[in-house]
C-alpha cells in the first residue's frame, strides 16, 4: 500500500499537537477552502506516492516523539493507508495519533469503511472546513472559530476543546 504524501515527514513541537510529534503531509484535498494555508496539497497527483512500510520505518527512527499527526491536503481521502500507519504508531511506538480534516467528525461517520476505522484509531481530531471569514489566530491548533478540537476513544467524543 502507498500513501501521497506532499512533503517530507517532519518534527513538531506544540503547533499540531500536543507534545512533541511527527507529522505526515498529506496530498490531495476535494474541499478547496479559500484563505488555506496549504493550497499546494490540493492536486491529487501532486506530491510523491511511498510506499506505508517506509513511513512507519522513518517514523520508528525519530527519538523522544510522543505523537503523530496528520495534515493536509485531506487525510481522510487516503483513510486505508492513514489506518495503517496510525496503528502502526500506536501499537509499535506507542504514539498518541490526531488529524486535521476539512471533513466534520458526523460528515466522516457517514463515509464508513476505512474512514470510520481510521477516525477509531485518533485521539483527537480537529475538524471542519477553513473559513476565512471565521479565521481566528488565537485559537489552539485551529484556524478558524468553526473547526473543533475533538478528543476521541475509540471513535467517540469524549471531550472537545
Amino acid at each position: 500500500m502507498e500513501i501521497r504524501l506532499s512533503g517530507p515527514i517532519e518534527h513538531d513541537n506544540i503547533v499540531n499537537g500536543y507534545g512533541l510529534r511527527a507529522v505526515v503531509w498529506t496530498q490531495g484535498c476535494p474541499n478547496h477552502c479559500p484563505g488555506c494555508q496549504n493550497p499546494e496539497t490540493w492536486d491529487f497527483n501532486g506530491g510523491v506516492l511511498v510506499p506505508v512500510e517506509e513511513v512507519c520505518e522513518e517514523l520508528s527512527k525519530l527519538p523522544g516523539q510522543a505523537g503523530l499527526t496528520f495534515c493536509g491536503g485531506e487525510p481522510f481521502v487516503q483513510p486505508e493507508a492513514c489506518l495503517e500507519i496510525a496503528r502502526f504508531v500506536k501499537k509499535e511506538l506507542g504514539w498518541n495519533v490526531w488529524s486535521f480534516s476539512g471533513f466534520t467528525y458526523e460528515a466522516i461517520q457517514k463515509m464508513g469503511g476505512a474512514a470510520v476505522e481510521f477516525l477509531n484509531e485518533l485521539d483527537a481530531l480537529i475538524d471542519g472546513p477553513f473559513i476565512l471569514a471565521q479565521r481566528d489566530l488565537t485559537l489552539k491548533f485551529r484556524g478558524s472559530r468553526n473547526q473543533r478540537l475533538l478528543h476521541l476513544k475509540n471513535g467517540k467524543i469524549i471531550s472537545q476543546e
